[in-house]
């Protein structure tokens, strides 16, 4: 039977979390660059077992990826470990299409979602 991973409505995330949420970012380092949401924490899915250490244990965790595969993998991860985890449907192409605010790291490039 397969795992039922929490899960809200891009809406339903805060553009700016407050001291007891983290929005995680679980993307590769090329699609964080290309464009991600301005107040994230990048921890890509293949680094986060040795960076759990980044997320603060008692804080509120928003996952999210390009679509929400990942992100719902690692969810499930954080939920099975102690975090309270979420994961946000539709990941960041969702963000984007909704208007949320998209920011990127590359020099002459729009930012946008890989």
């Amino acid at each position: 039977m397969p795992i039922q991973v929490p899960e809200v409505a891009v809406d339903e995330v805060p553009v700016e979390p407050t001291g007891g949420q983290v929005l995680l970012d679980v993307r590769e380092d090329d699609e964080w660059r290309a464009g991600h949401a301005p107040n994230a924490v990048h921890i890509p899915m293949g680094e986060l077992m040795a960076r759990l250490g980044e997320l603060p244990e008692d804080a509120d965790v928003f996952v999210v990826c390009r679509t929400g595969g990942r992100s719902a993998r690692v969810t499930a991860y954080l939920n099975e470990n102690g975090w309270d985890a979420v994961n946000v449907a539709g990941g960041m192409k969702a963000w984007a299409a909704t208007g949320r605010p998209v920011v990127g790291d590359l020099a002459d490039t729009e930012p946008h979602i890989l």
